[in-house]
């Protein structure tokens, strides 16, 4: 009978020590993999990572590399979505090369949560949420709607307001969800701020004066704001006073500091009108443009026309972005903290700048009929300033979807 029993227990041993070895193996093998960049690279998840608590650190969602996935992009398709933007359909306008499509943006230290447009619907239920800024900003829209549309089957259940104001609509009815665009491209009282009649030699901003537009974001759970393209001249001329007055002062002022004035203006105003406990406040970077091909190797005179691959240099920069107004930006929001508002930028800037190929260029609706030299040099009629849809700007709402729903922030 001990014989037996000593028996049995050399065997047990035998197997634990077994399972063991095994065990150790099939660690080190995992450990020897992953350094050796073997195993596959993780697939989005649902989850929102912590971008707040102590890991934040671990968890930069701007600093990454853009990875091809035609498996699980586009998130929607151009011809599906009714709301779609003619100056950002750019297969319907004959663009060939359709890789803009398949790009996911990896973060180097962690996942970016894949969209979920019923759940953001759910996060919006009954609430409000608004773009703010220029066509930029929305282009962005356009994307979200898209985004959010496509979950939606029941056609009756959505639709679009647009009277031809500032402000246009979107509803999704069975969430009682409202996404707003509203144009305001310097977010002060400009002689810009008509929607379609905005373009003038003479640019002229009343730095003090913003009541005129906010008042249509007040009470909004979300606003997601922008504001750059419309900046970039070395002066601009500065109104105290109004516009229908002639006794106004007027004053050319150094762009960067007139840019810092418009937003201390802002957040002065959100600061007064805003409950931080109830709304959430974005402010998205500056996008770079791609109108100089020498600036990443290409050809001297020429831009974004005709790209069809990335950039591949990590951290590389054009001039199509200012350095000095993202500080400017930056400080303007730190200060805002520290008065016990927090606004999140959501930087897009670094990660865009790769993107030279995802751009309308010439492949866009064309407002006006096309001259002469535009058909022999197409390049010199190339949209390098906004963005294909599917494409970057859907990495955008990605990112502000993390935010949105991380549960730290709600």
């Amino acid at each position: 009978m001990v014989k037996r029993q000593l028996v049995m227990l050399g065997i047990r041993t035998s197997f634990h020590t077994i399972a063991a070895v095994l065990v150790a193996g099939l660690i080190v093998t995992a450990v020897f993999m992953s350094r050796n960049g073997l195993l596959k690279e993780n697939p989005q998840r649902d989850s929102v990572p912590d971008l707040n608590g102590d890991s934040s650190r671990e968890c930069n969602l701007f600093e990454g590399k853009w990875v091809f996935d035609n498996e699980s992009y586009p998130l929607y398709k151009e011809e599906d979505c009714k709301f779609m933007s003619d100056q950002l359909a750019c297969e319907k306008f004959g663009r060939k090369d359709l890789s803009y499509k398949f790009w996911r943006w990896q973060p180097h230290t962690c996942d970016l949560p894949r969209f979920n447009g019923t759940k953001l619907l759910e996060r919006l239920r009954n609430k409000r949420m608004v773009y703010v800024g220029d066509s930029l900003n929305r282009g962005q829209w356009v994307s979200m709607v898209c985004m959010v549309s496509s979950v939606i089957t029941n056609p009756k259940a959505m639709y679009m307001h647009n009277n031809g104001s500032n402000l246009i609509t979107f509803k999704a009815l069975e969430y009682n969800a409202t996404i707003d665009y509203y144009w305001a491209p310097l977010l002060v009282e400009s002689n810009s701020d008509d929607p379609t009649n905005h373009r003038f030699p003479d640019r002229i901003v009343r730095i003090q004066s913003i009541e005129k537009h906010a008042r249509h974001w007040t009470n909004s759970d979300i606003i997601v704001f922008n504001s750059y393209l419309w900046w970039r001249m070395p002066h601009i001329k500065s109104l105290w006073g109004s516009f229908e007055k002639l006794d106004g002062i007027y004053k050319e002022v150094e762009m960067v500091r007139v840019y810092e004035m418009a937003l201390q203006t802002l957040s002065q105003w959100l600061e007064v009108h805003v409950n931080p406990n109830l709304t959430k406040l974005f402010f998205m970077s500056m996008s770079p443009t791609h109108e100089r091909a020498e600036e990443w190797g290409g050809k001297l005179d020429q831009n974004c026309y005709g790209e069809t691959s990335l950039i591949d240099k990590e951290g590389y920069t054009g001039k199509g972005s200012d350095p000095k107004m993202m500080r400017v930006l930056e400080n303007v929001l730190d200060g805002l903290k520290t008065r016990g508002l927090n606004m999140q930028m959501i930087n897009i800037t670094q990660l865009s700048e790769y993107r030279k190929e995802g751009h309308p260029s010439i492949y866009r609706k064309q407002w006006g009929t096309v001259k002469e030299n535009e058909t022999s040099n197409p390049s010199s009629n190339a949209d390098c300033i906004h963005w294909c849809l599917p494409g970057v700007s859907d990495v955008w709402n990605e990112l502000l979807y993390a935010y949105i729903l991380d549960h730290r922030s709600s």
